[in-house]
C-alpha cells in the first residue's frame, strides 16, 4: 500500500517552509550554481532577506513582479527574496520571444521586471530587453546589489537567526507564482499557483519517492517551466538535497561532465535533452547518479535503450505533469518502474475519466487535488483569477488508469485527427515513425483535406524518408494504413520549445503553409 500525504502538507507559507527546513535538516549546504559559491539554508534566507527589503522599497504588497533569468542560485534567491516580502513571482520564459513575453507581461498585470546585465549579455538579449522596457520597468539586479550596504548587511544578519520576525507574514492560500504553459499546442496561458500547491507537491513528491538528504540533484531545466521550478529548486530545498542548478539544458558535453563532479544522485530533464546527452556522454559520466526523472513529453523507446545499455541500466523514471497540477502528476517509483507509463497518480489527488466520442480506450483526464492551480489570468483582466469549475482541471489528455492507479498516456484531444471518419491519434503515429526509424526524431500534425477531413503531416530530421517504409512497417504489423502519413518534411532540425517540448504550434504553421505553397 502507497503512503498517504500528510493532510496538513502545505499549511505553511513558503519562506515559513525554507525556515522549516532548515530546522529540520540543519545548516547545510543547500544551493550551488557554475560560480561554485554554494549558500547555506542560513545563506539563502539572508540573501533572500536583505534583497527582498531591496525590492520591497519599490514595489507594493501582494504586486507581481516579473523574473526574468536563467536557472542559477541567483534565480532562487530573487524568488524566496519576493516572497519574503510578500510579492508575487512572475517567471518570464526568455526563449518564447518577444510578443509571447509581452502577451505574459499583459496577462499577469506586471509593471517591474528583475533581470540581470550579466545574464542578458551572454544569452545577447538586449533587444528583447530593450522591447519589455517598453511595457514594464526593468530593474537589472546588478545595480541593486551595488547599493547593499552596512545597515543592510546588519538586517541581513539578524534576519538569518531569527527569520520569522523580519519577514512578512503571508498565507498558504496566497499565490506563490505565475508561471505561463508552454504554449506547445497554442498559445500560452496565466497559471497562478498557490503557495499550498507549490509546498503540497512537494510533499507529495517526496511521500511517493522518499529522498535522502545526503543526495544532490543536478537541475538543468529553466525556472519558467514549473518542472525546473518546482522539481529542480524548490523540491530540494524543502527535502534537505543539495540542488546545482545549471542555466541551459543545451550544453550537452558541460553537463555530463558535471554530473559526476558534484556527485550528483538525481537528475531531472525531458527526454529531447536526455536523448542528446547520452549520445555525448562517457560510460561513467552517470555513474553516480541513482535514477533519472523524466517529464514534460513523452521518452522515447530509443532513450530507455541508451539509459540500459550505455549506463550500467541508470534507472529512467518517466513522469506526468502539468503547469496547473504544479506540475508533477504522477511519477514511476525506483522500485516500481513500468516503462510505458508515466507511474502512478500523487498521493492527495482525485483523477476522472470523461468518454470522448470515437475514442474507444480511456478517457479525457480531469484532475482535482490540493496542488492544483486556483486558477487562469488573462490579458481583459489580469488581476481577476479565474477558479476551475468544481476545482476540476481539464487535462486534454486521453489516458488510462489500471487498480494501482498507474497511467498510460493515450494522447491529447487535439492530438487526434478525424480521417475518413476514424479518429487516429497522432502520439500513436509518432511512436509508429519512431519504431521504424529510432534514432531520429519526428512530429506529426493534422491539416485539413478536401477528400478525408484531415489528412497526416509528417515532419522529421531523417534524410530521404519516404512513406513507402512506413506503409510496409504498418503491413507487416498490422497497423492501420490510416496511421501512415503520406506527405512527409524533412526539416534539419525539429523546432523545440526553450524546455525542450516539441513546438507542435510552429510545424502546424509550417505544414500548413507547404500545404498552401503546394
Amino acid at each position: 500500500m502507497r503512503p498517504a500525504l500528510d493532510p496538513k502538507a502545505g499549511e505553511e507559507s513558503l519562506f515559513d517552509a525554507l525556515v522549516n527546513a532548515r530546522d529540520r535538516f540543519g545548516d547545510k549546504e543547500i544551493l550551488e550554481d557554475q560560480d561554485r559559491k554554494p549558500l547555506t539554508y542560513t545563506g539563502l534566507i539572508r540573501a533572500a532577506l536583505v534583497l527582498g527589503r531591496k525590492i520591497a522599497a519599490m514595489t507594493q504588497p501582494g504586486e507581481r513582479v516579473g523574473i526574468l533569468l536563467p536557472s542559477s542560485m541567483g534565480v532562487v534567491v530573487v524568488f524566496f527574496a519576493l516572497h519574503a516580502f510578500g510579492r508575487v513571482p512572475v517567471m518570464l520564459n526568455f526563449t518564447s520571444g518577444q510578443l509571447n513575453l509581452k502577451a505574459a507581461v499583459k496577462a499577469s498585470g506586471l509593471k517591474r521586471i528583475l533581470s540581470a546585465k550579466r545574464f542578458i549579455d551572454q544569452a545577447k538579449l538586449d533587444d528583447l530587453m530593450d522591447d519589455l522596457g517598453t511595457v514594464a520597468e526593468v530593474t537589472w539586479l546588478d545595480d541593486v546589489r551595488k547599493t547593499i550596504g552596512v545597515s543592510d548587511k546588519l538586517f541581513g544578519l539578524m534576519g538569518g537567526l531569527m527569520p520569522k520576525r523580519f519577514r512578512t507574514a503571508t498565507k498558504s492560500s496566497e499565490p506563490g507564482v505565475i508561471l505561463f504553459t508552454s504554449g506547445s499546442f497554442g498559445a500560452p496561458k496565466g497559471v497562478v499557483l498557490t503557495q499550498k500547491n507549490l509546498i503540497t507537491n512537494c510533499r507529495q513528491i517526496s511521500t511517493h519517492v522518499p529522498l535522502d538528504p545526503d543526495w544532490v540533484m543536478f537541475n538543468p531545466l529553466p525556472t519558467f517551466h514549473c518542472f525546473g521550478l518546482t522539481g529542480g529548486a524548490l523540491l530540494p530545498i524543502l527535502s534537505g538535497l543539495k540542488s546545482f542548478q545549471y542555466p541551459s539544458p543545451l550544453h550537452a558535453k558541460q553537463i555530463t561532465a558535471l554530473l559526476g563532479e558534484v556527485n550528483t544522485s538525481v537528475l531531472f530533464a525531458t527526454d529531447t535533452f536526455l536523448n542528446q546527452w547520452a549520445r555525448v556522454a562517457g560510460p561513467d559520466d552517470f555513474s553516480t547518479v541513482k535514477f533519472v526523472v523524466a517529464g514534460a513529453e513523452r521518452v522515447r523507446d530509443e532513450t530507455h535503450h541508451l539509459f540500459n545499455t550505455k549506463f550500467g541500466g541508470v534507472k529512467l523514471l518517466e513522469g506526468y505533469g502539468a503547469t496547473e497540477a504544479a506540475p508533477v502528476v504522477a511519477v514511476n517509483h525506483p522500485d516500481r518502474n513500468r516503462p510505458g507509463s508515466v507511474g502512478q497518480l500523487m498521493p492527495g489527488m482525485e483523477a476522472r475519466l470523461d468518454p470522448v466520442e470515437g475514442i474507444d480506450r480511456g478517457g479525457r483526464l480531469f484532475l482535482r487535488g490540493p496542488n492544483v492551480m486556483a486558477g487562469y489570468v488573462s490579458a481583459d483582466n489580469p488581476l481577476e483569477v479565474q477558479p476551475l469549475e468544481g476545482g476540476w482541471h481539464d487535462t486534454g489528455d486521453i489516458v488510462e488508469i489500471d487498480d494501482e492507479d498507474y497511467i498510460t498516456i493515450l494522447g491529447r484531444v487535439k492530438r487526434f485527427a478525424k480521417i475518413g471518419g476514424e479518429m487516429v491519434s497522432l502520439s500513436a503515429v509518432e511512436g509508429l515513425v519512431s519504431t521504424v526509424w529510432p534514432e531520429h526524431r519526428h512530429a506529426v500534425v493534422a491539416i485539413a483535406d478536401t477528400r478525408k477531413g484531415e489528412k497526416l503531416v509528417l515532419m522529421t530530421d531523417r534524410p530521404n524518408a519516404e512513406s513507402s517504409a512506413l506503409s510496409a512497417w504498418a503491413r507487416d504489423h498490422g497497423a492501420p494504413e490510416l496511421a501512415v502519413p503520406k506527405k512527409i518534411m524533412v526539416v534539419a532540425e525539429l523546432p523545440v520549445l526553450g524546455t525542450g517540448k516539441t513546438d507542435y504550434v510552429t510545424i502546424q504553421t509550417l505544414a500548413e503553409s507547404d500545404a498552401r505553397a503546394g
